[in-house]
């Protein structure tokens, strides 16, 4: 599969109708992008099941700010609507697989009880600072 194009008006249906989603954020003017784009590319067309989206930071300035990028390239990942990863920096062929393979293997019932449970610390504690 070839990488589809991501904007602010398919982002909220790209990534609820996507079991996994990479997003490539990149723009035309940096070196690294350009490194890592055939990277991505070639992956997309290796793992067809898989959702690859390229941003162009440039163009979707909204999105990009969403996803608080501060350096490109960024590569994101999301499974099930559960963003998992988002580090900056261009990626070999061989780490980009390495991390397909870890999302692709994750136990989303345990992901999504370890998210309720940050969830419920993160809520029990922000009731505390309305106690105190």
């Amino acid at each position: 599969m070839a990488t589809i194009e991501l904007t602010q008006g398919n982002l909220e249906s790209t990534i609820k109708d996507n079991d996994i989603l990479l997003i490539d954020f990149w723009a035309g003017w940096c070196g690294p992008c350009k490194s890592f784009a055939p990277v991505f590319e070639a992956a997309s067309e290796k793992h067809p099941s898989v959702t690859f989206a390229k941003c162009d930071t440039e163009a979707e300035q909204m999105v990009a700010s969403q996803f608080g990028i501060r350096s490109i390239p960024t590569l994101a990942i999301f499974r099930e609507q559960i963003l998992l990863y988002s580090q900056p920096g261009a990626l070999p062929e061989s780490a980009l697989e390495e991390l397909i393979g870890q999302v692709t293997s994750l136990d989303m019932e345990e992901v999504r009880a370890k998210v309720a449970e940050a969830q419920a610390q993160e809520a029990a504690g922000a009731g505390q600072d309305q106690d105190a």
